[in-house]
């Protein structure tokens, strides 16, 4: 007789309790394929609307919209069954108010099943967390470097190495923490910096370009395969994907020009 095994899938308070414990580890989603492969090893994974430059070419998350992100969410969820699956508020989605924000956290939550959503913005989105967090759903922040926010950044810059700079990020991270969020990512900050926000808020820290200190860290799957031609500093490639399916596709290639694939193994023959 077979026994069946139910996985409990991780959640917010789960994460949440991981503050000064082992290090959180996390990864971006986009398909349930790479979703179910990853889904043992990782705490959280992440839809991020870095989805927007990955699958589908952009230069920015800027143009990323919410039905590409619950399209997305919806294929992570039925490829994962153990680690939460955060699914970002993509820009345009939240700003705008708290009821807003509301209405399109919703939404990604119905729509996908997903466990928590994501939302970029220190002091001035402080207001929105807690109104989502009092209405049920479990936020995590995002302080630091800001892709949404790349046009008023004036690009992709590390942030925290002025002392105005470093007083604003501390800020940011403390009031996303006090306004209820269970955990925040911390982006493209100097090293000590990243320590320090580390050791003063009570939430876990997942770190991307930031410090070892963190809580947890993050890392674009597709950087981090070796899939990506172009990567940050903040990056290590684990794998080399890139080169090895450029390899397998050019082995298919001369085979069916040379007439030998499909082989013998690879076609059907009528009953005998």
């Amino acid at each position: 007789m077979s026994v069946e095994v139910n996985t409990r899938r991780l959640t917010a308070i789960d994460i949440r309790g991981r503050k000064g414990g082992e290090p959180i580890v996390s990864l971006t989603a986009y398909h349930a394929h790479t979703a179910s492969i990853i889904d043992r090893f990782v705490d959280f994974m992440l839809v991020g609307d870095s989805l927007g430059m990955v699958m589908h070419g952009l230069e920015t998350t800027v143009p990323v919209t919410l039905d590409m992100m619950i399209l997305q969410g919806q294929a992570v969820m039925r490829g994962s069954k153990r680690a939460l699956v955060v699914v970002d508020l993509p820009f345009g989605s939240y700003e705008e108010s708290p009821a807003v924000a509301f209405r399109s956290a919703a939404r990604i939550m119905k729509e996908t099943g997903c466990g928590a959503v994501k939302m970029e913005g220190g002091r001035h989105m402080a207001e929105t967390v807690r109104f989502l967090v009092e209405r049920g759903v479990p936020v995590m922040g995002h302080v630091g470097l800001t892709p949404q926010s790349i046009n008023t950044m004036g690009g992709f810059k590390v942030q925290g190495r002025s002392e105005e700079s470093a007083a604003a990020v501390l800020a940011d991270a403390d009031a996303i923490a006090a306004a209820g969020a269970f955990s925040m990512v911390v982006e493209g900050v100097v090293e000590p910096l990243a320590r320090e926000i580390t050791t003063r808020v009570p939430i876990p820290t997942i770190g991307i370009g930031a410090s070892s200190a963190c809580d947890g860290q993050i890392l674009v799957l597709e950087d981090m395969l070796g899939l990506s031609p172009r990567v940050p500093k903040f990056v290590k490639r684990y794998g080399a994907l890139g080169a090895l399916i450029e390899e397998s596709v050019a082995a298919y290639a001369e085979e069916v020009r040379a007439r030998s694939f499909p082989g013998e193994d690879n076609v059907y023959q009528p009953k005998r």
